[in-house]
This record gives C-alpha cells, structure tokens and sequence, in this order.
C-alpha cells in the first residue's frame, strides 16, 4: 500500500479559541479522515498545528466551523535582513504549486520582527515568487490584492521566517450565505467558537434574545442538523496543482448528501431568537433561507421583556449592542424604528464598534439583567462584550470570564448561572492571561 504524504499545516482563529478549535479539528479528523493521516500538534496563541495529508486540509476547510483559514506550512529559516527573506521564498519550490498564470497576493504578520518596513519585506516575497517562476518559465504572475488566485503567507518572529501557502481563499468565516448584516455583526467563526465554549449541544434549547441578522442561530442550526459549515463555498485549494479532485469529491459529495438530508428533516431543533426590530428579524429570515435551514421561532421583542422560550432551561446567548445598536433598538419621537448613523466603519471588515455606556444604556442593561434573574431559572447566560463593566451594569456576579478577540479588539464572554430566586454571592473566576498573538490577514 502506498504511503500518504503528510503535511505541516497551521490554522489560524479568533484569539482565545485555540483550544476549541484543536477539539474540533481532532473530531474532523477522526469523522472525516483515515486516523493515519491526521495528527494535532500545538496549539499557539492564534491557532492550531497540525500534520495530515492533502485531504485532511480539505475536510479542515469544508468543516471547520472555528477556522479561519486553513494554511500549508512550506518552510521555515533564520532572517536577518529582508534579503534572507528573499532567499528563502526564492528557494521554494512554487512551480510545483501555481503557473505564472494565476494571480497571487502575499500577506506578513510579524511578532517582534526587527524589520523597519513590512510592506517591504512583503515586496520581496513577491519578487522571490516572482522571480523564481520568471527564470524556470519565461513569464511570472500579476498581483491580485483583490481576488487573487494564490494567497502566500508569511509569518515572522524576531529571527525567523515561516513561509504558507493558504488553502482557503476567502477567510472561512464568510461561509456564503450571510448577505444582510446589522451594525455591528459578529463573524460566523467567532460565534461558532462562543456556541462551543458555552457547553451547548443540540437538543438543548438555545435562544438569543437580540439575534440582529441571526448568526449565532445559523451557526447552531447547522451544527444541529450537521450542515458543513463549507458546503456552499469555494476554496482556495481548487486552484492548486496539487488538488486531489477525486478526494474532493468524496469529502463535499458526503457534505452535500448530509444538507439534503437535513433540509428534508423535521426534526425541532429547539433554537430560538428575538430581536426588537422588525427589519433585523426579517434580515435573520433571508440569512436562513440562504443557509437552507429551516425556519426557525422567530419573535418581534424587546430583550428586557423577554420570556423563554421553552418550557425546559438552557442557554442564552447575546452580543448585547452598546450605543449605535442600542439607538436602533429603541423608537424614535413617532415610534418608528430608528435606522442606525452611518459612522463610516467597513462593514466588510466585520468592525465590532461598542460605544461607552450613556444613562439609557445603564438602564437598558439593569433591566435585561433583571429580565434574566426574574424569567430564567435555571439557564445558563453568556454574554459576549467589550465592556468588562457589563456584569456591574447587569448587576450579575460571572462565574467565568473568558477572554476572546474579535480582530484586534478584546472582549469578554461572561457567563452567569441564572439561580431561582436569587443571585448566590460567589467568587468571580480568575480571568486568564490574554497573549498577544499574530493573525493571517483576511
């Protein structure tokens, strides 16, 4: 029997999801792939190592739901100068990867890097890849910042420099269906990552009672009704000259049966949401649809008047909104909806924009506090925010505080164990480190 070659693989995700992330990727590998091809490896602040043949980096892109891309590891060496840079990146074999003919881009994140200019060192990355195609072929690749065919990555240390080739394509989180967003939406593999450090499982109730254009809901929908995460999308690997379409078809041609399955289903799969304004709900319904999930128990209500949802606890979600969001969900002079100021932030780049409490939304989180210490017994809240006052502003006691990144900015997702009758004084956890950790750019 032939021997598999195996792969270093590094996949990078939202600080503070490192070891979720290595949970799921080890259960990829044992669903999806032959156990002797798939090996985790270390977890670092930012992401997870790996060792696994091709078609485990394909199964990591299609399932990974806390992924956000997915990269081959082609070398690693000392640098100096950026023409150690150069060198290493020109002694790498991409004609085995790419032709002159597609597009590429090339990325550096740095910890610590002596280099005066990244933007140079990127520049002769490129040149290196450039280059070393130019002398074997004659032509050499355009650059394609936008939608390039082939993203190279390179990641620099004080004195080292590791060289990636992405696998991805689009960062994973954009998962295909979410077109209508609200003012601050919350990116589908960070909600992922939250669902799976709330403990939540299916069949358990899950509600989000501020659910804007419903990413946390989707995201559970489709781990309830095993929906890959990728099954809709392109990926950066089918450009590749190393692309096994034979074991690609076998890994999305499961995937797809699995959504069929599931859209035929009937199953109640007890996730619910709400949201106070009418346009978001029904911006959550066309993101649902897109996802070709079933329609879900979706309620026009004011999270500080909101009841559960079933009979039986479970878990409740939130990305609360602070100013901007918090004007969207209040009614203007004649009742109507607010629409929310353009501040001029990207919302392609996903901005998590939080606005310092004013007085009415002390009194908006005092009453969503009391809302969920007087209706919901039982359950279990997390609550994902930037303000690390938000329990003082709830007048909850957490009982962990877990640090997580959206990007650049830190937050906190807080839980609270609602208890009938009363809040029990108990001491707060101790809040882990929070490491600084390198990204691959999106």
């Amino acid at each position: 029997m032939a021997t598999t070659f195996l792969f270093d693989w590094f996949v990078p995700c939202p600080r503070g999801l490192e070891a979720p992330l290595a949970a799921e990727l080890g259960e990829i590998g044992a669903k999806h792939v032959d156990g002797s091809q798939f090996r985790i490896g270390k977890e670092v602040p930012g992401g997870v190592h790996f060792r696994g043949s091709w078609a485990a980096g394909m199964a990591a892109n299609l399932h990974s739901r806390i992924a956000s891309r997915v990269l081959l590891k082609l070398a690693q060496g000392p640098y100096r100068s950026e023409h150690d840079i150069y060198e290493l990146a020109y002694q790498q074999q991409w004609e085995k990867w790419f032709s002159p003919n597609e597009t590429i881009r090339v990325d550096i994140t740095a910890i610590k890097s002596p280099l005066r200019s990244l933007e140079f060192a990127t520049l002769r990355v490129k040149d290196a890849v450039c280059d070393r195609l130019r002398e074997l072929t004659g032509n050499r690749p355009s650059v394609d910042t936008a939608q390039p065919d082939v993203r190279v990555f390179a990641f620099l240390t004080l004195n080292e420099c590791t060289l990636y080739l992405d696998t991805s394509g689009d960062p994973l989180f954009k998962r295909g269906w979410r077109l209508d967003k609200g003012a601050a939406p919350l990116r589908e593999n960070l909600a992922a990552g939250i669902l799976r450090l709330t403990g939540w499982t299916p069949g358990t109730p899950l509600y989000d009672p501020m659910c804007g254009s419903g990413t946390f809901l989707a995201e559970a929908a489709q781990v309830a009704l095993n929906i890959a995460p990728g099954v809709e999308r392109r990926f950066g690997f089918e450009k590749l000259k190393q692309y096994d379409v034979n074991a690609w078809q076998k890994l999305k041609g499961a995937a797809v049966d699995a959504k069929r399955a599931a859209q035929s289903s009937r199953a109640d799969i007890q996730i619910y949401g709400s949201d106070i304004s009418g346009d978001m709900l029904d911006k959550a319904y066309s993101n649902l649809e897109r996802a070709g999930l079933p329609e879900l128990s979706l309620k026009q209500i004011d999270a500080r008047h909101m009841t559960p949802p079933s009979d039986t606890p479970g878990i409740l979600v939130a990305n609360p909104p602070y100013g901007e969001r918090i004007e969207v969900r209040g009614r203007g002079p004649r009742g109507e909806l607010r629409e929310p100021k353009n501040r001029g932030h990207d919302e392609d780049e996903d901005a998590f924009i939080r606005a310092q409490p004013d007085p009415a939304d002390q009194e908006f989180f005092i009453s969503f506090g009391n809302a969920m210490k007087q209706r919901f017994p039982g359950w279990r809240a997390y609550v994902l925010t930037s303000d690390r006052k938000l329990p003082g502003l709830l007048r909850l006691r957490e009982s962990t505080k877990t640090p997580l990144f959206n990007g650049a900015l830190e937050c906190r997702l807080f839980r609270f164990d609602l208890i009938a009758g009363s809040v029990r004084n108990r001491p707060a956890a101790a809040e882990p480190a929070a490491d600084q950790a390198p990204d691959a750019k999106e």
